[in-house]
């Protein structure tokens, strides 16, 4: 009617996500009914369940067999699962979230075999190749249920386990993503065994974040069997990958702000540097040793500037090169000076700032088990914290543990 005023509507929409975590060995063993226990659960109509399986090549290489091994689990399982084509093999490792062709390679998929939103797209890789798929399921159909079985220890315990999905673009690491939640994940901790030593310790790097901002007596157990994890023992490894995906799972859960509307990121720590040492590096810097060398240097950064104590700081070095991770690489110092280079880590700073949005939020620590958020970063402690670990990597670090090693004077200042 003329003249009435329309007043706002206000809508609140509560949408409840739940998925499991599953641990298992072998999970294509004719016997292990797991994958096709969890696609039965969510099937409501009848015949099996239809999937398409992403592979990722890298793991491919070490597990030959692979191939024939997902197929014939398939034709053993045919009456509960409809595998609609031969497992898409994709490239492992960033490169992968790199080009736009692999989205559209699953997106092809997809479309071409019929995958609908009651049917499953099945990620089988490292973090990266699930991260790609994750976010081609969730942009078909607005969305198809997707099963995660990440296969190398950061998945299984960092990435693999979370809300996140995304690929690269325009030179600049998870530019294009979704929050969507999977179907489920299977954590199969038999691949772990078929790593290369240096994806095996790659991922440590993320259960010892998260200790440090959320559990001292966990990152007291990464000290205690640094020794053992450097050298495969995979009783503490499989501990290590079950504990660190529960601190995840409940900080996403009950951190309140699961789809990061907010501008704080307590879960990345150290990331602001890795991010940008990863474009550095072109890459050839894994994603957990990047972080190693994140956290290394906020550690410092915060001694430096008197928020975390000296003997807190050494620990966190030593345990960080005792299970045989990087705390420098000479692209940390690359004109470190120069600010606003592109070519500088300091430049990822503000590269952070834009990827989360409003004010610039860094976690520190005030102490193990302990962190603290900072909305400024003083870039000469920076370059300090910078020369310090160069120094400390120069000198054979691993060696500090057994007392070989001088560690490098600092001077921490008053907070």
């Amino acid at each position: 009617m003329q003249g009435t005023v329309l007043q706002p509507i206000h809508q609140v929409a509560e949408v409840t996500f739940r998925y499991p975590i599953f641990f298992t060995h072998d999970l294509f063993a004719p016997e292990n009914s797991l994958l096709i226990d969890v696609m039965g659960a969510g099937r409501d109509t009848s015949g099996p369940s239809k999937a398409i399986v992403v592979l990722d090549r890298g793991l491919l290489e070490q597990n030959p067999d692979l191939l024939d091994t997902i197929e014939a689990y398939a034709g053993h399982h045919r009456t509960s699962f409809n595998l609609v084509c031969p497992p898409l093999v994709v490239e492992g490792g960033e490169q992968v979230k790199n080009d736009p062709g692999n989205v559209a390679s699953v997106h092809r998929g997809i479309h071409e075999f019929g995958i609908d939103r009651h049917s499953y797209v099945v990620a089988v890789g490292g973090g990266a190749v699930i991260d790609m798929v994750g976010y081609a399921a969730a942009t078909a159909h607005r969305g198809v249920r997707l099963i995660r079985v990440p296969t190398t220890v950061l998945s299984q315990n960092d990435s693999g386990v979370g809300v996140k999905n995304s690929v690269n673009a325009f030179g600049k690491k998870n530019f294009l993503g979704t929050f969507a939640p999977p179907y489920a994940v299977l954590n199969d901790l038999a691949f772990l065994t078929t790593l290369s030593d240096r994806d095996w310790r790659s991922g440590i790097s993320e259960a010892i974040k998260v200790a440090l901002l959320k559990d001292a007596d966990f990152f007291a157990f990464i000290e205690e069997h640094a020794q053992e994890l450097n050298r495969r023992d995979m009783m503490a490894m499989e501990w290590l990958v079950y504990r660190c995906a529960q601190l995840h799972l409940e900080h996403i859960a009950t951190g309140g702000d699961p789809f990061e509307f907010g501008s704080s990121r307590p879960l990345d720590f150290g990331h602001w540097a890795a991010h940008k040492l990863e474009q550095l590096t072109d890459y050839s810097v894994r994603h957990g040793e990047a972080v190693a060398i994140g956290i290394a240097l906020d550690s410092t950064y915060a001694h430096l500037m008197g928020l975390l104590p000296e003997a807190d700081w050494r620990r966190i070095l030593r345990v960080t090169t005792a299970v045989g991770l990087p705390v420098y690489v000479p692209e940390l110092s690359e004109d470190v000076a120069e600010r606003v280079d592109r070519r500088s880590v300091l430049s990822g700073l503000n590269e952070f700032r834009e990827h989360l949005g409003g004010q610039l939020t860094i976690m520190l620590l005030e102490r193990i088990g302990r962190g603290v958020e900072v909305h400024e970063m003083d870039e000469d402690r920076i370059s300090e914290s910078i020369r310090l670990l160069k120094d400390y990597q120069a000198n054979d670090s691993a060696a500090d543990i057994h007392g070989g090693v001088a560690w490098p004077r600092t001077s921490a200042a008053a907070p």
